[in-house]
Order: structure tokens, then sequence, then C-alpha cells
């Protein structure tokens, strides 16, 4: 197995960084593998992503900590699994089908910035929880503009099943446009407005798009229906829907522009999980989408971008969302005290590799075609033990670097020891309250 290796190549050291860096991380929510034309799509353009990519590094083998939103927001938020912390399945506003409640005693990553003399914010999505103590100021925000629930049923109106989840801080408000367009103006003004303060800022800047219902502007599908004739409409709805979203992000990266602080701003850009298929979504060569622990419910397109700082790099190492936590508290000028799971791959600066072994765990707990329960998959990086439900066997494979295609082989003495991780990580994470 290939050791990790990141290529954080920083001009000094990071405790020895004289100013610290601003983070913006923008998330989007259901984007496929390859549906950025950095990341193979030939039927879009996403000009505005690609160029943090081919500027930046590009992550290959990026993982989402689960195949849904929730448990992967709270994995990035933590550092730590999400049923070590109490989101092993999506959070709803519906009492009988509702899979997760934040650990009261999860430390979160505003929390951590906080304490280094960061200003944070989360703009967009939460779907973390409906009520305090689990809303975004809780849990170590400053400011929240932005959508609490899990959907919307219209990326116009807002509302989820009637009910009006747009929040500033926490108070009610209702905001007029399109969502994607609402967020990224928001963006932009907030790093607008803090880039004249002496301190930094963390920016969570957390998308609907492109989850359903695929809702592009009309102008937008369009143009896609006009230079893309012989595609069907659910891909061309899809097309259009991640165009507008990168146009968005140009928005955000322009205002950190004109801020002059770009020099001094990373930029993550990723997914919280692989895109739906049933809505036209595109996971490259990956076999699955949304919902499965296939490589193309999990594996995620993952780009950061730090100017001045990084080196543009193809990255092929693997990878998984929680790690961006301990690296940012790093590259913050923090340390973690307690032990997370994740790993700080901020240490590459120097250019070195990582020589620990790892394995790494995705798993979803849902109701709506399980009753509740869980299915899990585990990888060292070569290998990965999985089950796509809960009612089938674990079946071994053996993932191949360059096709990214699951090739299966029966290898027991493998399959006991994943197996063996696999058991420890479930009785750990079942001495782990939830409701």
């Amino acid at each position: 197995m290939k050791h990790f290796f990141f290529i954080f190549i920083l001009m000094l050291s990071v405790p020895s960084l004289a100013q610290q860096p601003n983070i913006v991380f923008i998330l989007a929510d259901d984007l496929g593998y390859g549906d950025l034309s950095c990341y193979g799509a030939t039927d879009l353009h996403t000009p505005n992503i690609d160029k943090l990519c081919h500027e930046g590094v590009k992550f290959t083998r990026a993982y989402a900590n689960s195949t849904v939103c929730s448990p992967s927001r709270a994995a990035i938020l933590t550092g730590d699994y999400p049923d070590m912390v109490g989101v092993p399945g999506v959070i709803r506003d519906m009492p009988d089908n509702t899979w997760g409640n934040l650990s009261d005693t999860a430390v979160f990553l505003p929390e951590r910035l906080k304490a280094l003399s960061y200003n944070t914010a989360l703009i967009g999505k939460w779907h973390l929880g409906y009520q305090s103590p689990d809303l975004p100021n809780d849990r170590g925000f400053d400011y929240f503009k932005g959508f609490v629930g899990d959907m919307m049923d219209d990326y116009y109106t807002h509302k989820r099943a009637g009910v009006n989840w747009m929040r500033e801080d926490k108070t009610e408000i209702n905001p007029k446009g399109h969502a994607t367009d609402i967020f990224s103006n928001w963006a932009a003004d907030y790093i607008l407005q803090h880039s004249k303060n002496n301190a930094p800022y963390f920016l969570f800047l957390a998308y609907n798009a492109p989850h359903d219902p695929i809702q592009p502007p009309i102008d937008w599908l369009k143009k896609v229906q006009k230079r893309e004739p012989t595609v069907g409409l659910k891909r061309q709805k899809m097309i259009a829907f991640i165009e507008h979203l990168d146009a968005g992000i140009k928005k955000v990266v322009d205002a950190i522009g004109k801020s002059g602080e770009a020099d001094n701003t990373i930029i993550v850009f990723t997914s919280d999980n692989g895109g739906a298929l049933q809505y036209g979504a595109n996971n490259g060569a990956l076999q699955g989408g949304k919902g499965d622990l296939f490589e193309g419910g999990i594996r995620i397109p993952c780009i950061v971008n730090w100017a001045k700082i990084l080196k543009p790099k193809v990255e092929e190492e693997s990878m998984v969302l929680m790690d961006f936590y301990p690296t940012l508290i790093n590259l913050a000028g923090g340390k973690i005290n307690s032990p997370v799971p994740s790993r700080n791959i901020s240490s590459i600066c120097n250019q070195e590799k990582n020589q620990e072994n790892r394995t790494m765990v995705f798993m979803r707990r849902e109701g709506h075609r399980f009753g509740g329960r869980i299915y899990y998959a585990i990888t060292d990086g070569e290998y990965k033990l999985m089950q796509n439900s809960p009612f089938e066997p674990y079946q071994l494979y053996q993932l191949k670097d360059n096709s990214m295609i699951e090739v299966p082989v029966d290898i027991p003495a493998k399959r006991k020891e994943l197996l063996k991780k696999l058991t420890k990580h479930i009785q750990e994470t079942g001495k782990k309250q939830w409701r």
C-alpha cells in the first residue's frame, strides 16, 4: 500500500507563519466525482473550480466519511467518525425517521478556531440539528446565515414540507432568489466585510446544490440545451445546475481577490458524498452513487488551493474529509490535545511521507429501506471490505489505482484483518448514544 502523501509546500514552516491564514471551506451537496471538467467531465464546463484545481492540489482519492449529508458534515466539523459523535445517519425533522443527535461533548472546528482568535461563520446548509443546543451558533459559529434543514423542496421558496428553515443566526428570514445565488452573495459580502478586520476568519460555505430538486435557473438551462442538444433533459438540468454553482463560486473567489488577501487564504472545495445517479449525476468510472458504499457513493472531488504557498499537484494518496479538522487547526497555529482518528496532513509541509498505515471506515444508518440498521465499509487503501446494505454479506475488493474500479478478490487473511478492525470500530461506536 502506498502511504499517505500530501504536498503542503510552505514558504515557512507552519509554526513560524507570520500571519494566520483565512480559511474558506466550500462544500457542495451531492456533487459527483465526474461532474467537474477538471475531473473528466466532457459535457459541462466549470472554469472557476477548474482554476482552483489547476493552481492547487487535486485529490484523486479523497473520500467522504459517509454516503449521505449529515454524517459527512459531522465528520468535517469534529474530526471524528460520525458514529462516534452521534450522527450515524441523516438528521431529519421527522421523529420517526431521524438517525442522529450531535454529541454534547464533541468540540467543533469553529470552536477550536475561535480559541485561536478566528472569526467564524457558516453560510448555507447546516443539516446537523433543528433546535438548540444543536444550531450553528451553539457550536462555535459567530455568525450563521443559511438553511437549517436537510433539503429544499424549491430553490426559490427555500421551504421544506411547507416550513421556512432559513435563518440569520437564530432569527427566521425570508430572502428572495435562487439559493445558490443567495449563498454566494452572502459569502462574498462576509469576505469583504471581514477582510477589514485584524483577525483571520473561517468561512464554512455549504451549498445545497446540486442536491435535488435539480432546479437550475431557466436561462442557464436554455444555454446548456443549445450547447448540448443531444443530451437528455435530466442530464441537461444537472449540467446547468453545476455550471450555475461554478459561477457562484467565482463570486466568492473574486471577493477574496478584492479583499487583497488571496495569498493568505486557504480555499478548500469538495463534496459531502457522491452524486445521485437518479438525478443525472456523473461519478465517472466509479461504481454506484449517493447512498452506496461503492466508490461512487463516497469518493469525491477535493481541491485545496493556497496561492503562493501550495504548488500545483495531483495527489493520488487516500484521505478522508475528517482529516481537514486537525489539518486546518494546525495551519491556524493550534494543536489538538484530545485524540481523534483523523490525520493531520499539514505535517507534510516538509514533503515528508507519513509512514503509518491507516484504515478508513464508512457507514450509514438508515430507516427508509433498512429499518434503522447500519451498513459498513472499511479500506486500507488497497483493499476494501464492504456491504451495500445491512442484509448482505461482506465482500472483499481490491482497489485499482489507475482504473478506480473495484475488482473482487478472495484473500482470507486480508478479509479477516479488515473485519477485525471493523468489529473494533463497531464495538467502540456501540458505546455512543445518538438518540
